[in-house]
């Protein structure tokens, strides 16, 4: 009897071992949280039930302006990556070794342009000889926060380039993003608008008057890098996932660009 007992367990054994042998190893689901921009808003919620599918782990956003993002990843906000609208708040914390180097690259490019709430608005031509004053009349022009932001940076820059901004500052209304810049010219709080091309993409309630001249502004740039340490295989393969052709058709679609060399 206890001949056939060992032969049993013998048996059981040997069908275990059989089934491991035949079947590789199921890698464990994991957890990412990305920091991005809220610009990236509409793309990357596109993205996240795919790259789940694709991988099994769970992909959690935190969408906000880049510098309170920044600000809260100094602060020691549990990420695992941080995509930024600008490189300024890439390099600080770069500087301050919170990101991992050695996996930061430029991922993606966008222009800038002047949006309307009124759809009979006509296109003018951003020049020297723009009198945006007299454009909003009593309103004002919403713009992210101009000293903090990356969308209002860049249109701050733009608007000196062409010594607009002293005649406009005081009728700027500078919100805490350019998601909440775009929706205060979609509700109709104001009348004109900075923001990105892919915001204004993302919302039918406003119309783009005109485009920002590339060499008005800095280059729009949106650094990718792990924030460090990284402890995750997942954080790895959620970067290399942002380079798939599936992934950049979503992010060409929403208007975004390939940066230059790429």
């Amino acid at each position: 009897m206890w001949s056939a007992h060992i032969k049993l367990g013998l048996a059981k054994l040997q069908l275990a071992a059989a089934l491991v042998c035949a079947f590789p190893a199921v890698s464990w689901a994991d957890e990412v949280t990305v920091f991005a921009a809220s610009s990236l808003t509409d793309a990357l919620q596109k993205i996240e039930p795919l790259f789940e599918a694709e991988t099994g782990h769970d992909l959690r956003l935190s969408l906000a302006g880049s510098s309170k993002l920044a600000r809260q990843i100094q602060m020691g906000a549990p990420a695992d990556v941080f995509i930024s609208a600008n490189t300024d708040w890439m390099n600080r914390l770069e500087e301050e070794g919170l990101i991992a180097s050695e996996t930061r690259r430029d991922l993606l490019g966008n222009a800038l342009v002047l949006i309307a709430h009124d759809p009979d608005t006509p296109p003018v031509t951003i020049d020297k000889s723009l009198d945006l004053p007299a454009l909003l009349g009593d309103g004002r022009l919403a713009m992210a926060l101009v000293d903090a932001v990356p969308a209002g940076i860049y249109g701050k820059a733009a608007l000196q380039h062409f010594d607009l901004w002293e005649g406009v500052a005081p009728q700027v209304a500078q919100a805490g993003s350019v998601r909440a810049a775009l929706a205060f010219v979609a509700s109709g709080a104001t009348p004109l608008g900075i923001v990105y091309e892919t915001d204004a993409s993302a919302e039918k309630s406003v119309k783009v008057i005109a485009r920002f001249p590339a060499g008005s502004h800095p280059p729009i740039l949106y650094p990718v890098a792990a924030l460090t340490p990284v402890k995750k295989p997942a954080v790895s393969e959620l970067l290399s996932f942002l380079d798939t052709p599936e992934v950049q058709d979503i992010f060409t679609k929403a208007g975004f660009t390939r940066p230059a060399g790429q």
